[in-house]
């Protein structure tokens, strides 16, 4: 979050000093593939080069000092950085931002959202894989596991979560029937948290829209002390890596589907129900 906070007011101090990208890179010596990279909060800058980047802008004392301390925050590790291979470089960013956030909304049509997966169902996703290791499959559950303390954490205050699960989810079962029931019974008692919301899309919604969206997260941000808050990001995800959304028109375009997920979906008390409908439908397979 720190590299990201960065980034933006990079970009935005070398846009207000009317400085284009390529001009900024070939005047630091930087490729334009590195400058992306540092606006948009992938890498690490040392101080030293934020001050030289500022001077060259012509950035504030104040501002100067603020993305100073910044670059000093961003060389700070996350704790997911103790799982090495196990988190792709790709999903390493959505990690920190997740961590980081105040309110997440999960639309998901095929899956139990991970955060609230069980550790029998996350490990029979990540077995589907053909190739990986019992133990490559268990450390990856593992971090799974670890980031779903965020939902029950203190300090900071746990986000506000909200799920919108497709109901074709929760009737595609595991092999093993009682593992099965065991996920279902955990989204309910999930559910009764008071930052966590879970609601079923129907399957008599029919068709929508919003359905070429596929999965999506949108996360917001709190601000931190007198800095603004980080703009709200959308992120979706493929087998071979991930996308960022950001921009204002963007992030509305999203907004607006989840109003409409909303909309079409069972409210919190009869999604509950037809969780335990489908449980006991279990019992009789």
């Amino acid at each position: 979050m720190p590299r990201r906070q960065l980034g933006r007011l990079l970009r935005q101090s070398r846009e207000e000093a009317g400085i284009n990208l390529e001009a900024a890179a070939q005047t630091l010596e930087w490729s334009r593939a590195k400058m992306y990279r540092l606006e948009s909060g992938q890498t690490t800058l040392r101080t030293h080069d934020v001050a030289l980047m500022c001077q060259h802008y012509g950035t504030s004392a104040e501002l100067t000092e603020v993305m100073v301390s910044l670059a000093r925050e961003g060389k700070s590790r996350g704790w997911w950085h103790a799982y090495g291979e196990a988190i792709p470089a790709w999903f390493e960013l959505y990690v920190g931002l997740e961590a980081a956030a105040r309110h997440i909304r999960y639309y998901e049509p095929s899956l139990i959202p991970g955060l609230l997966q069980t550790a029998d169902y996350a490990s029979a996703i990540f077995s589907a894989k053909p190739g990986r290791s019992q133990d490559e499959v268990a450390q990856k559950v593992a971090l799974r596991l670890e980031r779903q303390k965020l939902l029950t954490r203190r300090s900071p205050k746990a986000p506000i979560f909200e799920a919108i699960v497709d109901e074709a989810v929760i009737r595609r079962p595991l092999p093993d029937l009682d593992a099965w029931r065991s996920q279902l019974a955990h989204l309910v008692n999930a559910a009764q948290r008071p930052n966590v919301s879970v609601r079923i899309l129907p399957l008599n919604s029919g068709p929508r829209l919003v359905s070429v969206a596929g999965s999506f997260i949108m996360l917001d941000f709190p601000a931190v002390g007198t800095r603004p808050p980080e703009p709200s990001t959308v992120y979706s995800e493929s087998l071979t890596g991930s996308l960022y959304l950001d921009k204002p028109a963007e992030v509305e375009a999203y907004v607006d589907a989840w109003s409409t997920l909303l909309d079409l979906s069972l409210d919190v008390r009869e999604s509950e129900d037809l969780i335990g409908t489908v449980i006991k439908e279990t019992f009789n397979e």
